[in-house]
This record gives structure tokens, sequence and C-alpha cells, in this order.
């Protein structure tokens, strides 16, 4: 019997020919570990999956890994599905992949997780970038669906809570491929304007597929370069996503989202009418021990007023006036009482009076000097005696030494 000689290229493509004609080769699904993985600046992915015993390269093209939720790595346990192929360079077999997801867990589960511990790591969870929600906003950018519910409840509730309130409504689709680019564009959008003081980006609650336009990398950093404050209102209170971290604040629902982001006008009213209230008891108060203060001044005042003063010494000099006045009335009547003693002192001893009793006073007619003794006249002197009613004119006739003696002539 013959046997055929092939070339290397024959036999090669002998083997793909029937590999290509194989219905397990041509859609088969192989669970393994990555390993050696190799994401080429193509766009292609080349990694081995491998077990225990043995293991396959394998290829993912970048038209087949574009919608491709997670980034493949080493140690990650997934199932390829795909179709086995022989690569005539290197004469080895490879899986071509055409759909690749986590084994175990979902791919948007692990795209989820991948992308918030790669934007975690950056640092747009951090709490020192959060921005602070203005108080009392004038008005209020939206960017949810134009028919979901989500917009219904958050124009209701804002309205209601902040009458009055502005609200732009930017509608953009919240789910399907187009959807994170929608949400990007609006969030720069509203960022162009002035008039804005906070975002909510949101939408009602769904699947994680549903939701997934909310964990989509651009929408995340869109977020983030934000300058104004944005919250995040995606789904129900369980669900979170990307944008719940990147967001300036989280609200669990749309109706949340709304009355965080607007204050409530009867709060306002009650805290307003508390303070009104509180003013005016402060002010009350104040008055009430202003007027203490004024009428203890007064009182100071009072005792310190130069009216009191002047009473006081108007009342000083009274007493001084009725002092001096009795003082002198006393002192004039001291003296008339001295000027008595002096008038009868001197009466006892006014010759005048002894005159009176028939008494004489005998007298030097020319010096009217007192005789008072014979010595002092001679023989032949004229004298002059004086008496009670005048005087009489004498001559000395005779001069008798000698006592006088007084008799007592009453019987």
């Amino acid at each position: 019997m013959n046997v055929k000689v092939l070339s290397v290229s024959q036999i090669t493509e002998y083997i793909k020919k029937v590999m290509a004609v194989d219905p397990i080769l041509n859609n088969v699904s192989i669970r393994g570990e990555i390993s050696n993985f190799k994401h080429h600046y193509s766009g292609h992915m080349y990694f081995t999956l491998k077990d225990e015993n043995a293991k396959i390269k394998c290829v993912m093209f970048k038209s087949a890994g574009y919608n491709l939720k997670f980034l493949p790595e080493d140690g990650m346990n997934v199932i390829a599905s795909g179709n086995i192929s022989l690569y005539e360079k290197d004469g080895q077999y490879q899986l071509y992949i055409n759909r690749l997801e986590p084994d175990g867990k979902g791919a948007l589960f692990v795209a989820y997780e991948q992308l918030k511990k790669r934007l975690e790591a950056e640092g747009l969870f951090d709490k020192k970038r959060k921005k602070a929600l203005p108080k009392y906003p004038s008005k209020v950018g939206v960017i949810t669906s134009s028919t979901g519910a989500a917009v219904r409840d958050i124009i209701n509730v804002m309205t209601r809570r902040f009458p009055g309130i502005h609200i732009l409504v930017v509608p953009v689709l919240v789910q399907g491929e187009e959807a994170p680019r929608d949400i990007t564009n609006a969030v720069d959008y509203l960022n162009t304007r002035e008039d804005i003081d906070v975002i909510i980006v949101g939408r009602g609650g769904g699947s994680i597929e549903e939701l997934w336009a909310f964990n989509d990398e651009f929408v995340a950093r869109a977020i983030t370069r934000s300058k104004i404050p944005v919250i995040s209102a995606v789904g129900h209170e369980t669900d979170f996503t990307i944008s719940d971290f990147v967001s300036d604040l989280r609200a669990p629902t749309p109706s949340a989202a709304a009355e965080v982001s607007v204050p409530d006008k009867r709060e306002l009213k009650y805290r307003l009418d508390t303070y009104i209230n509180n003013i005016k008891s402060l002010i009350l108060k104040n008055l009430n021990e202003d007027r203490a203060l004024i009428d203890r001044y007064k009182s100071i005042l009072n005792t310190l007023s130069p009216a009191i003063f002047l009473n006081q010494k108007r009342q000083y000099i009274d007493t001084l006036n009725f002092k001096l006045d009795t003082a002198m009335k006393r002192n004039l009547d001291m003296a008339k009482d001295q000027f008595r003693n002096f008038c009868t002192n001197l009466e006892s001893l006014n010759p005048l009076s002894t005159l009176s009793r028939g008494y004489s006073i005998c007298l030097n007619p020319d010096s009217k000097e007192v005789i008072d003794s014979i010595e002092k006249v001679s023989l032949k002197d004229n004298v002059e005696i004086l008496v009670k009613n005048g005087s009489i004119e004498c001559e000395v006739t005779g001069l008798s030494k000698g006592s006088v003696v007084i008799e007592n002539t009453e019987k």
C-alpha cells in the first residue's frame, strides 16, 4: 500500500479543514483559568486557558472584545466560547473567542468590581473631593428620562417642598448602548451653564443590565469633573452604582434626591418663626435688662444729682444760719449782760454817782487835778469843789492834817 507523502503545509491545511467541519470544535465553551494575558495595542487579546492537566492558547480579536464588560486578567476563572482552529505558522491549535464570561460571577458584576477598584485607587471616591450642596438652590438640573416615573417624582417632590424652585430637565437615555454618551454629554452641558446650582443624575429601579449606564467609566469621570455638585439617584435603596460612589451625594431614590436637593418650605418657615421668636425674646430680655440698668443708673444719678447736692448744701447753710443766729443771739445776750455789768460797775465807779450820794470832789481849778491830799494845796489857794449839781469856787483858809473819820449818824 502506497502512503501519500504530504508537506507540512498540506497536512496543516488538511487538519485545519477537518477542524473547521467538526460541529463540536466550531461551537465550543471551555472553562479554565487565564494566564499569560496580553492586551495588544491593536486591541486584540492573547492569553492561555489552563486547568490542572492541560492548557490551550486563546485569542480574542478587537471586534469580539468591543462589547466586553470586564477586563480579563491573570488568575481569573472564565468560560470562553468560540471555535477551535489551527494557526498554521505555529502549527498549534487555539481557541478563537467570540464570547467571554467570568466563571461563577456575571460579566457585569466583574466589570463593576474592576472599575470600582480602579476608580477608588485613583481617589475618585475620596470624601475630601466631595462638594457641598447649596442650602438654597435657585435652579436644579435633572438628568434622566423624560418619560419615566423618576422625573415626575423629582418634580413633584421639589415643587411641594420648595415652591418656586426652577427645574431644568435634560432628557437622556438611561439604558442601552447610547445611554452613557447621553448622560456624559448632559453633565458636561449643564456645567457650561452658570444658572445651575445642583445636578440630579438618576433613574428608577431595574436590573443590573438596565442600570449599567450608570456604571460606565465615561459617566463616572463626567460626574467627577463636574464643577457643579452632583446627586446620584439610581434605582432603589439597595442598588449601588459607580455613579453613587463618584457623586457628591448618593440618594437612595430619585424622590430622596429631590428631598435633599432643596429645603422644605414648611421647615424653613418653622425655623424662621423660631428664630424670630428667639430674637424677640432676646430683644425683650435685653430691653428689660437695659431698663433695669437705666433705673439703677437713675438711682445712682439721683444720688449724685447736683440738685440733691445743692439741697443738702442749702440745708447745711440753713443749719449754719440757724446756728449763727443762735450764736449771735446768745453772744448778743451775753454782750448785753456784760454791758449791763460794765455799766453797773462803771456806775459804781462813776464820780458823779459818789456826788449824788452827798460827796464832793476838790479840784485844782487850773489843772483840774483832783486834790486828794493837803500837800497839794496851800493857804490862800483857790480850789473848785464839785457837787452833784454844780461846782463851788473856794479859797483855802486853813489846813488841818489828820485822818478823815466818817461817823455813822444813823440812829
